[in-house]
Protein backbone atom coordinates (compact mmCIF):
# COMPACT_ATOMS: atom_id res chain seq x y z
CA UNK A 1 0.00 0.00 0.00
CA UNK A 2 1.05 3.22 -0.73
CA UNK A 3 2.18 6.24 1.92
CA UNK A 4 -1.06 8.71 0.43
CA UNK A 5 -3.47 5.18 0.60
CA UNK A 6 -2.10 4.65 4.35
CA UNK A 7 -2.60 8.31 5.12
CA UNK A 8 -6.10 8.04 3.40
CA UNK A 9 -7.28 4.37 5.50
CA UNK A 10 -5.31 5.31 8.76
CA UNK A 11 -5.71 9.04 9.36
CA UNK A 12 -2.35 9.08 10.65
CA UNK A 13 -3.21 7.99 13.66
CA UNK A 14 -0.45 7.05 16.15
CA UNK A 15 -1.64 4.19 19.03
CA UNK A 16 0.83 4.23 22.12
CA UNK A 17 3.06 1.23 21.61
CA UNK A 18 2.39 -1.08 24.48
CA UNK A 19 3.50 -5.20 24.50
CA UNK A 20 -0.52 -5.87 24.70
CA UNK A 21 -1.48 -4.07 21.52
CA UNK A 22 1.30 -4.37 19.28
CA UNK A 23 0.30 -6.02 15.69
CA UNK A 24 2.61 -8.51 16.24
CA UNK A 25 1.47 -9.75 19.58
CA UNK A 26 -2.08 -10.19 17.66
CA UNK A 27 -0.60 -12.00 14.93
CA UNK A 28 1.07 -14.44 16.88
CA UNK A 29 -2.48 -15.22 19.17
CA UNK A 30 -3.90 -18.73 19.27
CA UNK A 31 -7.08 -17.26 19.83
CA UNK A 32 -10.04 -16.74 16.79
CA UNK A 33 -9.38 -13.96 15.02
CA UNK A 34 -12.63 -11.60 14.58
CA UNK A 35 -12.83 -8.45 12.46
CA UNK A 36 -15.19 -6.48 13.93
CA UNK A 37 -16.96 -3.36 11.52
CA UNK A 38 -18.99 -0.36 13.36
CA UNK A 39 -19.06 3.35 13.43
CA UNK A 40 -21.31 4.92 15.56
CA UNK A 41 -21.43 5.40 19.36
CA UNK A 42 -23.85 3.00 19.98
CA UNK A 43 -21.64 0.09 18.10
CA UNK A 44 -18.96 0.92 20.78
CA UNK A 45 -20.47 -0.93 23.56
CA UNK A 46 -20.55 -3.86 21.24
CA UNK A 47 -16.72 -3.27 20.87
CA UNK A 48 -16.25 -2.59 24.22
CA UNK A 49 -18.50 -6.17 24.88
CA UNK A 50 -16.02 -7.82 22.71
CA UNK A 51 -12.72 -6.65 24.21
CA UNK A 52 -13.90 -7.60 27.93
CA UNK A 53 -14.94 -11.27 26.85
CA UNK A 54 -11.39 -11.40 24.82
CA UNK A 55 -9.62 -10.44 27.63
CA UNK A 56 -10.80 -13.37 29.80
CA UNK A 57 -8.02 -16.35 30.21
CA UNK A 58 -10.76 -18.50 28.86
CA UNK A 59 -11.75 -16.84 25.97
CA UNK A 60 -11.64 -18.88 22.13
CA UNK A 61 -11.25 -15.44 20.29
CA UNK A 62 -9.32 -11.96 19.53
CA UNK A 63 -10.29 -9.17 17.71
CA UNK A 64 -7.81 -8.67 15.37
CA UNK A 65 -8.54 -5.96 13.61
CA UNK A 66 -11.74 -3.23 13.16
CA UNK A 67 -13.47 -1.92 10.32
CA UNK A 68 -15.17 1.29 10.51
CA UNK A 69 -15.89 4.65 8.53
CA UNK A 70 -13.36 7.16 7.19
CA UNK A 71 -12.93 10.19 8.91
CA UNK A 72 -15.41 12.94 8.77
CA UNK A 73 -16.43 16.47 9.89
CA UNK A 74 -18.43 16.61 13.11
CA UNK A 75 -19.81 18.65 15.76
CA UNK A 76 -19.62 22.82 15.76
CA UNK A 77 -16.17 23.39 14.64
CA UNK A 78 -16.55 20.95 12.06
CA UNK A 79 -13.74 19.16 12.10
CA UNK A 80 -12.45 16.23 10.79
CA UNK A 81 -12.46 13.73 12.98
CA UNK A 82 -12.17 9.79 13.49
CA UNK A 83 -16.14 7.82 13.89
CA UNK A 84 -16.87 7.07 17.64
CA UNK A 85 -15.36 3.32 17.22
CA UNK A 86 -12.42 4.35 15.82
CA UNK A 87 -11.72 6.55 18.49
CA UNK A 88 -12.55 4.47 21.26
CA UNK A 89 -10.25 1.67 19.19
CA UNK A 90 -7.34 4.22 19.57
CA UNK A 91 -8.13 5.30 23.56
CA UNK A 92 -8.03 1.61 24.60
CA UNK A 93 -4.14 1.12 22.74
CA UNK A 94 -5.21 -1.09 19.70
CA UNK A 95 -2.87 -0.85 16.98
CA UNK A 96 -3.74 1.99 14.32
CA UNK A 97 -2.56 0.14 11.59
CA UNK A 98 -5.65 -2.62 12.28
CA UNK A 99 -8.01 -0.16 12.30
CA UNK A 100 -9.41 -0.14 8.54
CA UNK A 101 -11.25 2.79 7.01
CA UNK A 102 -12.45 2.11 3.46
CA UNK A 103 -14.54 4.17 1.37
CA UNK A 104 -16.11 1.04 0.57
CA UNK A 105 -16.23 -2.18 1.57
CA UNK A 106 -15.08 -3.82 -1.92
CA UNK A 107 -12.23 -2.08 -2.28
CA UNK A 108 -9.20 -4.33 -3.49
CA UNK A 109 -6.20 -2.74 -1.27
CA UNK A 110 -8.69 -3.04 1.34
CA UNK A 111 -10.18 -6.48 1.10
CA UNK A 112 -6.56 -7.77 0.65
CA UNK A 113 -5.52 -6.72 4.16
CA UNK A 114 -8.40 -8.34 5.54
CA UNK A 115 -7.59 -11.42 3.77
CA UNK A 116 -3.97 -11.28 5.35
CA UNK A 117 -5.87 -11.36 8.97
CA UNK A 118 -7.20 -14.73 7.86
CA UNK A 119 -10.34 -13.85 10.28
CA UNK A 120 -12.79 -17.14 11.29
CA UNK A 121 -15.72 -14.32 11.70
CA UNK A 122 -16.87 -10.89 11.11
CA UNK A 123 -19.28 -9.29 13.68
CA UNK A 124 -20.96 -5.81 12.22
CA UNK A 125 -23.08 -2.85 14.14
CA UNK A 126 -23.98 -0.31 12.85
CA UNK A 127 -21.12 -0.43 10.37
CA UNK A 128 -22.76 2.08 7.36
CA UNK A 129 -21.60 0.61 4.71
CA UNK A 130 -22.87 -2.37 1.96
CA UNK A 131 -20.82 -5.59 2.15
CA UNK A 132 -20.19 -7.29 -1.56
CA UNK A 133 -20.48 -10.93 -2.14
CA UNK A 134 -16.07 -10.49 -1.94
CA UNK A 135 -16.26 -9.37 1.55
CA UNK A 136 -18.75 -12.13 2.54
CA UNK A 137 -16.50 -14.96 0.98
CA UNK A 138 -13.35 -13.97 3.14
CA UNK A 139 -14.58 -15.26 6.55
CA UNK A 140 -15.00 -18.79 6.96
CA UNK A 141 -17.38 -18.93 9.83
CA UNK A 142 -19.52 -16.01 8.02
CA UNK A 143 -20.21 -12.36 8.91
CA UNK A 144 -22.80 -11.95 11.42
CA UNK A 145 -25.23 -8.43 11.96
CA UNK A 146 -26.91 -7.06 15.07
CA UNK A 147 -29.73 -5.75 13.69
CA UNK A 148 -32.14 -3.84 15.98
CA UNK A 149 -35.51 -4.80 15.48
CA UNK A 150 -37.10 -8.57 15.22
CA UNK A 151 -36.46 -9.33 12.22
CA UNK A 152 -37.66 -9.85 9.45
CA UNK A 153 -39.52 -7.05 10.73
CA UNK A 154 -37.99 -3.32 9.68
CA UNK A 155 -35.35 -4.79 7.71
CA UNK A 156 -33.19 -1.64 6.42
CA UNK A 157 -31.07 1.36 7.44
CA UNK A 158 -33.61 3.00 9.94
CA UNK A 159 -35.07 0.04 12.07
CA UNK A 160 -35.91 1.73 15.24
CA UNK A 161 -36.99 4.72 13.64
CA UNK A 162 -39.19 3.54 11.70
CA UNK A 163 -40.35 1.51 14.58
CA UNK A 164 -41.22 4.25 16.92
CA UNK A 165 -42.75 5.73 14.05
CA UNK A 166 -45.67 3.08 13.39
CA UNK A 167 -46.12 3.52 16.86
CA UNK A 168 -44.89 -0.46 17.96
CA UNK A 169 -44.97 -1.64 21.10
CA UNK A 170 -42.97 -3.94 21.24
CA UNK A 171 -39.41 -4.37 19.13
CA UNK A 172 -36.23 -6.43 19.60
CA UNK A 173 -33.07 -7.14 18.93
CA UNK A 174 -31.61 -10.13 16.23
CA UNK A 175 -28.26 -11.64 15.55
CA UNK A 176 -28.53 -12.83 12.25
CA UNK A 177 -26.04 -14.38 9.53
CA UNK A 178 -25.39 -11.32 6.85
CA UNK A 179 -26.14 -12.60 2.76
CA UNK A 180 -26.39 -10.26 -0.16
CA UNK A 181 -30.53 -9.48 0.47
CA UNK A 182 -30.83 -7.08 2.88
CA UNK A 183 -31.16 -8.26 6.39
CA UNK A 184 -32.31 -11.16 5.11
CA UNK A 185 -29.78 -14.07 6.88
CA UNK A 186 -30.95 -16.50 9.15
CA UNK A 187 -31.73 -15.70 13.06
CA UNK A 188 -29.42 -17.14 15.29
CA UNK A 189 -31.08 -15.50 18.60
CA UNK A 190 -33.35 -12.51 19.23
CA UNK A 191 -34.39 -10.72 22.30
CA UNK A 192 -37.77 -8.79 22.29
CA UNK A 193 -38.16 -5.61 24.45
CA UNK A 194 -41.63 -3.17 25.39
CA UNK A 195 -41.53 0.28 24.09
CA UNK A 196 -42.12 3.18 26.38
CA UNK A 197 -44.62 6.11 24.83
CA UNK A 198 -42.44 8.33 25.22
CA UNK A 199 -39.05 6.96 24.82
CA UNK A 200 -37.10 8.89 22.05
CA UNK A 201 -34.90 6.99 19.27
CA UNK A 202 -31.34 7.71 20.51
CA UNK A 203 -32.33 6.11 23.81
CA UNK A 204 -34.24 3.18 22.20
CA UNK A 205 -31.02 2.80 20.10
CA UNK A 206 -28.75 2.50 22.87
CA UNK A 207 -30.96 0.09 24.57
CA UNK A 208 -30.95 -2.34 21.75
CA UNK A 209 -27.52 -2.47 20.91
CA UNK A 210 -26.18 -2.74 24.57
CA UNK A 211 -28.71 -5.94 24.77
CA UNK A 212 -27.70 -7.14 21.34
CA UNK A 213 -24.08 -6.83 22.47
CA UNK A 214 -25.18 -9.32 25.80
CA UNK A 215 -26.73 -11.78 23.19
CA UNK A 216 -23.47 -11.56 20.54
CA UNK A 217 -21.37 -12.53 23.34
CA UNK A 218 -23.45 -15.07 24.48
CA UNK A 219 -24.37 -16.68 21.51
CA UNK A 220 -20.12 -16.42 20.20
CA UNK A 221 -19.09 -19.99 21.20
CA UNK A 222 -22.20 -21.35 19.57
CA UNK A 223 -20.99 -19.24 16.04
CA UNK A 224 -17.92 -20.15 16.66
CA UNK A 225 -18.25 -23.75 17.03
CA UNK A 226 -20.16 -24.03 13.87
CA UNK A 227 -23.62 -24.94 15.96
CA UNK A 228 -24.99 -21.56 15.55
CA UNK A 229 -25.02 -22.36 11.74
CA UNK A 230 -27.40 -25.50 12.23
CA UNK A 231 -30.33 -23.79 14.56
CA UNK A 232 -30.14 -20.33 12.99
CA UNK A 233 -33.63 -20.27 11.48
CA UNK A 234 -34.63 -18.69 7.76
CA UNK A 235 -36.63 -15.74 8.20
CA UNK A 236 -40.62 -15.90 6.59
CA UNK A 237 -40.04 -13.27 3.77
CA UNK A 238 -43.80 -12.84 3.44
CA UNK A 239 -43.73 -11.20 6.97
CA UNK A 240 -40.91 -8.93 5.89
CA UNK A 241 -40.89 -5.08 6.50
CA UNK A 242 -39.04 -2.40 5.46
CA UNK A 243 -37.16 0.36 7.43
CA UNK A 244 -35.84 2.63 4.51
CA UNK A 245 -33.20 5.71 5.49
CA UNK A 246 -34.91 8.76 6.70
CA UNK A 247 -34.56 12.12 4.75
CA UNK A 248 -34.62 15.64 5.88
CA UNK A 249 -38.21 16.20 4.23
CA UNK A 250 -39.75 13.82 5.75
CA UNK A 251 -38.78 15.85 9.21
CA UNK A 252 -42.04 18.38 8.43
CA UNK A 253 -44.67 17.92 11.03
CA UNK A 254 -48.67 18.32 9.57
CA UNK A 255 -51.33 19.59 12.31
CA UNK A 256 -54.14 17.97 10.29
CA UNK A 257 -52.72 14.22 11.12
CA UNK A 258 -53.61 13.27 14.57
CA UNK A 259 -51.87 13.77 17.83
CA UNK A 260 -50.52 10.18 18.33
CA UNK A 261 -49.12 10.03 14.69
CA UNK A 262 -47.12 13.44 15.32
CA UNK A 263 -46.18 12.37 18.37
CA UNK A 264 -44.06 8.88 17.28
CA UNK A 265 -43.12 10.72 14.26
CA UNK A 266 -41.24 12.99 17.26
CA UNK A 267 -40.13 10.26 18.83
CA UNK A 268 -38.94 8.56 15.77
CA UNK A 269 -36.68 10.85 14.39
CA UNK A 270 -35.20 12.84 17.32
CA UNK A 271 -31.33 13.11 17.16
CA UNK A 272 -31.17 13.57 13.29
CA UNK A 273 -32.96 14.67 11.13
CA UNK A 274 -35.28 16.17 14.23
CA UNK A 275 -38.89 17.45 13.83
CA UNK A 276 -40.26 20.76 12.36
CA UNK A 277 -43.24 22.94 12.01
CA UNK A 278 -43.87 27.04 10.85
CA UNK A 279 -46.41 28.50 13.06
CA UNK A 280 -47.82 32.12 12.67
CA UNK A 281 -47.18 34.74 15.84
CA UNK A 282 -50.14 37.47 15.51
CA UNK A 283 -50.19 40.71 17.36
CA UNK A 284 -53.24 41.61 17.99
CA UNK A 285 -52.34 45.35 18.66
CA UNK A 286 -51.70 45.94 14.86
CA UNK A 287 -52.88 42.75 12.95
CA UNK A 288 -49.02 42.36 11.99
CA UNK A 289 -48.10 38.39 11.46
CA UNK A 290 -44.80 36.67 11.19
CA UNK A 291 -43.58 32.43 10.86
CA UNK A 292 -41.60 31.20 13.07
CA UNK A 293 -39.74 27.33 11.77
CA UNK A 294 -39.42 25.66 15.34
CA UNK A 295 -37.82 22.26 15.96
CA UNK A 296 -40.12 20.22 17.78
CA UNK A 297 -38.10 18.22 20.81
CA UNK A 298 -40.20 16.87 22.89
CA UNK A 299 -43.93 16.21 23.16
CA UNK A 300 -46.81 13.91 24.56
CA UNK A 301 -50.27 13.36 23.25
CA UNK A 302 -53.01 15.59 25.01
CA UNK A 303 -54.65 12.82 27.90
CA UNK A 304 -58.53 12.22 27.20
CA UNK A 305 -58.76 15.77 25.85
CA UNK A 306 -60.18 16.28 22.35
CA UNK A 307 -60.24 19.83 20.85
CA UNK A 308 -62.28 21.96 18.91
CA UNK A 309 -60.57 24.34 18.29
CA UNK A 310 -59.51 25.18 14.90
CA UNK A 311 -55.92 26.21 14.91
CA UNK A 312 -55.52 28.27 18.14
CA UNK A 313 -52.35 27.58 20.35
CA UNK A 314 -52.64 27.79 24.10
CA UNK A 315 -50.53 27.15 26.98
CA UNK A 316 -51.45 24.56 29.71
CA UNK A 317 -49.25 23.90 32.53
CA UNK A 318 -46.19 23.16 31.09
CA UNK A 319 -47.01 22.50 27.99
CA UNK A 320 -48.33 24.30 24.43
CA UNK A 321 -51.22 22.29 23.29
CA UNK A 322 -51.44 22.41 19.53
CA UNK A 323 -55.17 21.36 17.93
CA UNK A 324 -54.61 17.89 15.29
CA UNK A 325 -56.86 16.18 13.26
CA UNK A 326 -59.34 13.75 14.06
CA UNK A 327 -60.16 16.60 17.02
CA UNK A 328 -56.97 15.51 18.55
CA UNK A 329 -54.30 17.33 20.65
CA UNK A 330 -50.51 16.90 20.96
CA UNK A 331 -48.58 18.81 24.10
CA UNK A 332 -45.56 20.45 22.83
CA UNK A 333 -42.86 20.34 25.83
CA UNK A 334 -40.01 21.25 24.57
CA UNK A 335 -38.77 23.59 21.32
CA UNK A 336 -35.58 25.15 19.42
CA UNK A 337 -35.76 28.04 17.27
CA UNK A 338 -32.98 27.92 14.54
CA UNK A 339 -29.36 28.83 15.73
CA UNK A 340 -31.11 28.85 19.13
CA UNK A 341 -30.67 26.19 22.29
CA UNK A 342 -33.46 24.18 23.07
CA UNK A 343 -35.80 25.82 25.67
CA UNK A 344 -39.23 24.38 27.47
CA UNK A 345 -42.37 25.45 26.00
CA UNK A 346 -43.08 27.73 29.32
CA UNK A 347 -40.17 29.33 28.48
CA UNK A 348 -41.04 30.26 24.86
CA UNK A 349 -44.31 31.36 25.50
CA UNK A 350 -43.36 33.81 28.19
CA UNK A 351 -41.30 34.90 24.98
CA UNK A 352 -44.29 35.91 23.18
CA UNK A 353 -45.37 38.98 25.27
CA UNK A 354 -48.66 37.92 24.94
CA UNK A 355 -48.77 37.33 20.98
CA UNK A 356 -51.18 34.26 19.89
CA UNK A 357 -49.47 31.56 18.34
CA UNK A 358 -51.92 29.38 15.86
CA UNK A 359 -51.19 26.58 13.61
CA UNK A 360 -50.62 26.26 9.78
CA UNK A 361 -51.75 23.50 8.18
CA UNK A 362 -49.44 23.15 5.44
CA UNK A 363 -45.98 21.22 3.61
CA UNK A 364 -42.89 22.14 3.10
CA UNK A 365 -43.47 23.98 -0.46
CA UNK A 366 -46.16 25.85 0.86
CA UNK A 367 -44.33 26.87 3.90
CA UNK A 368 -41.36 28.05 1.90
CA UNK A 369 -43.71 30.30 -0.19
CA UNK A 370 -44.59 32.11 3.07
CA UNK A 371 -41.50 33.42 3.67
Amino acid sequence: MNSSLMIRRFFCFKAPATSSTTPSAFSVSRKKPLVFLGSPQVSVNVLDALFNASSSPDSIFEVAAIVTQPPSRRDRGRKVLPSPVAQYALDRGFPADLIFMPERAGEDAFLSNLRALQPELCITAAYGNILPSKFLNIPPMGTVNIHPSLLPLYRGAAPVQRALQGGAKETGVSLAFTVRALDAGPVIAWEKMEVDDQIKAPELLVLLFSEGSELLIRELPSILDGSARVKAQPQDDSKATLAPKITTEESWLSFDEEAVVLHNKVRAFAGWPGTRAKMAVVDDRNGQQSIVELKIITTRVCPNIQTNEVDGITFKKDALVVPCGECTALEVLEVQLPGKKAVSAAAFWNGLRGQKLTVLYCHQKEFDNLL
